[in-house]
């Protein structure tokens, strides 16, 4: 008989050939790393949990609501909702209220399990409203049903629980992260995380037995299928780019990491702080293209076999595509000539094709929509990690799919969202969020075949395209970012020399209009995709003014 397909199902074999390999460490209050799971007692407990959670009526397809911190609680429950064939719901804590409680409103969630201060959320912002179970990770049942205490003690001694999910039973509902708009709950099902471990096993050479820093806590619970070691990091995951290097350097060679997950925003403090990190073998960032500058400091410090891989992919679909740092900077002049940012080559088995730019939905493929060889389109996927739909957001589902009559059920190709082109060797190049896209008089721009030209200059930490004006004949603006420490005086200065260096180049010649920002909004997530929807309605608003 098969296990099931579930990505909780190596949990078993693992925690019984290594019981005492060390499955997560995490940091207490005090910063030291004193909470230590086992691979045997991750298993246990798990099994303790999702027996206890059935008893109080969280079982196959509940959708569960998890507000919980990166603590050995959040990786217990998890598993723990995926042996039950629970349906975890998954939102950045730190987004908008009104757009997390759309969230929750469109998830329609039966049960809500989070810290103390979650549950005082949901009361006095009235979340999740029609939750019929209430678990706290605290001390007491205050605001809720019974404690995760009391949940593991009902569950003890009801020994393994893996309930027979199938490949398309839904394993989560895992919200986007808005930078694009209100965030959208992708549907995971239980083939998408069993196929994501195995495309970042082939994709990285991954092998059990290392000690992982997974920046990003959802991609920590890869770690267990991987059979690696999760150091969680001393930092609050939702703001990479105020992470303590120290805090990080000290648990890296405590522990001997190596192998590290970051955002571009994460990568930037390890980089400035600028100290070696001799136990790293492999270090991945994803969320937003990584600067070069970045990449090349970054190898610096890492020893001279380590990879660093910037992967691409998104919530909907990931991984995609891949490429290592050393292709990336040789590449990194004709970035800055306006090409875009190299992404890599598509993962096996991924089918990655781009097809003509459109914002009107696609109900069914066809190979008349492909763009000629080296075009800028939009870029699709198929692929056993690529996700079917949204929940509860039809018309957004009908916008990113495409039905594919290929094989007997036929397949569902995703739509990015994302513009790129393929180059004569295979390789796929990024140009940005075609929600971005500038539609000018004279034709489209798009923003990074744009902004890296600008970001050479010294004094610029960074550059976001937008357009103001009517739609199709909109107006560039290039709002600037500066370097910190750069007067105000300087900005006449800075602003004729990018106009100089925009003039080398047909499309950036195109920009006249620049405008300095103080600090650019990012998106909750990871810190580094720039929010670009509010810099064009400022850079709208000062037009006017």
């Amino acid at each position: 008989m098969n296990p099931p397909c579930n990505i909780a199902a190596a949990l078993p074999r693992l925690a019984a050939e290594a019981p005492g390999r060390v499955a997560m460490r995490s940091p207490g209050r005090d910063g030291r790393y004193a909470h230590a799971l086992t691979y045997g007692e991750l298993d246990a407990r798990s099994d303790a949990i999702a027996a206890g959670l059935a008893r109080h009526g969280i079982g196959r397809g509940t959708r569960t609501v998890l507000m919980v911190r990166p603590t050995p609680e959040f990786f217990l429950l998890m598993f723990a909702l995926f042996k039950a064939g629970a349906v975890p719901v998954l939102v950045d804590p730190g987004i908008d209220r009104r757009a997390l409680r759309q969230c929750l409103d469109e998830a329609q969630p039966e049960a809500f399990i989070g810290i103390p201060l979650a549950h005082l959320a949901r009361v006095l912002l009235g979340w999740a409203k029609g939750v019929r179970v209430r678990i706290t990770t605290g001390r007491r049942a205050w605001l809720a049903d019974a404690t995760l205490d009391r949940v593991e003690r009902d569950g003890s001694g009801a020994g393994p629980q893996l309930t027979d999910t199938s490949p398309d039973d839904v394993a989560a509902i895992l919200f986007t992260s808005g930078s694009t708009g209100v965030p959208k709950g992708v549907v995971y099902r239980h083939r998408h995380f069993v196929a994501q471990v195995e495309l970042l096993r082939a994709a990285f050479g991954i092998e059990a037995g290392g000690i992982d820093f997974p920046t990003f806590p959802p991609f920590a619970l890869f770690d267990p299928a991987l059979g690696l070691t999760s150091i969680i990091p001393d930092m609050d995951p939702t703001r990479p780019a105020r992470a303590d290097p120290h805090r990080l350097h000290a648990a890296i060679a405590r522990y001997g990491v190596d192998q590290l997950f970051g955002s571009p925003a994460l990568m930037r403090v390890l980089a400035e702080h600028g100290a070696p990190l001799p136990t790293l073998r492999r270090v991945t960032s994803a969320g937003a293209p990584v600067p070069p500058e970045v990449v090349a400091r970054m190898l610096e410090l890492l020893p001279g076999d380590a990879r660093f891989w910037t992967p691409y992919g998104a919530t909907e679909c990931l991984p995609v595509a891949v490429i290592e740092g050393r292709e990336l900077l040789a590449l990194r002049e004709r970035t800055e000539q306006g090409a875009g940012t190299c992404v890599g080559r598509p993962v096996p088995p991924n089918d990655v094709r781009i097809i003509r730019i459109t914002d009107a939905a696609i109900e069914a493929w066809s190979d008349d929509l492909l763009v000629a060889p080296g075009e800028v389109g939009e870029i699709t996927v198929a692929g056993p990690t690529a996700t079917d739909a949204y929940f509860n957001r039809e018309a957004q589902t009908r916008l990113a799919k495409i039905r594919e009559p290929r094989g007997e059920a036929g397949r569902v190709v995703h739509r990015m969202g994302d513009l790129g082109w393929f180059d004569d060797e295979g390789r796929l190049w990024f140009c940005g969020r075609k929600s971005h896209r500038v539609e000018t008089a004279d034709g489209p721009l798009y923003t990074e075949q744009v902004e890296p030209v600008f970001n050479v200059h010294p004094d610029v930490r960074r550059t976001a395209l937008v357009g103001v004006g009517a739609p199709g004949a909109r107006q560039p603006v290039l709002c600037v970012e500066t370097m910190p420490r750069i007067a105000r005086r300087e900005r006449s200065r800075i602003a004729h020399e990018l106009r100089a260096i925009g003039a080398r180049l047909p499309h950036t010649a195109r920009i006249e209009r620049i405008a300095f920002h103080p600090r650019f909004p990012v998106d909750i997530r990871h810190n580094a995709k720039i929010g670009r929807e509010a810099l064009a309605r400022w850079a709208a608003g000062r037009s006017r003014a």
